[in-house]
């Protein structure tokens, strides 16, 4: 009789960590918010406005990281961008749009363009986020 090799159970990459998406486009919002979860992330939203975005930050709960549409339904997300920056909380952007879009203060932001590859920028803000808290 074989014995099976035990499972490695070190925990995920993101678990116990609350981020945020904000996403306009349902379907994508819904496929961030899942690779977030594989990697045992609590999902703040997803939202699909600036307005609520903005109510998720002044609620209650602490935000380890984000992944921000640059622009949601016509309006640049950078407003969330800067808070997030000044409360120190990593974040990466996704955009359908090219890199000139973005502000030159946040050209140091991991910019996703879209179709984005959802799994490995999942695995980007991961790593940002163990960056921050080691």
């Amino acid at each position: 009789m074989s014995v099976s090799p035990p499972l490695d159970r070190k925990p995920a990459l993101l678990t116990g960590r609350r981020i945020l998406v904000v996403e306009d486009e349902y379907f994508l919002a819904d496929d961030i918010g899942n690779a977030l979860r594989a990697l045992g992330a609590e999902i703040a939203g997803p939202v699909g406005d600036i307005e609520d975005a903005k109510a998720v930050l002044h609620g209650d709960g602490v935000l380890d990281g984000a992944v921000l549409d640059v622009n949601i339904r016509k309006e640049m997300i950078f407003p969330i961008a800067r808070e997030l920056r000044t409360r120190e909380v990593p974040f990466v952007f996704t955009t359908g749009y090219d890199k000139v879009s973005i502000e030159p203060e946040f050209h140091d932001v991991p910019l996703w363009e879209k179709p984005i590859d959802i799994v490995a920028m999942a695995q980007n803000l991961a790593r940002l986020v163990g960056d921050r808290r080691a």
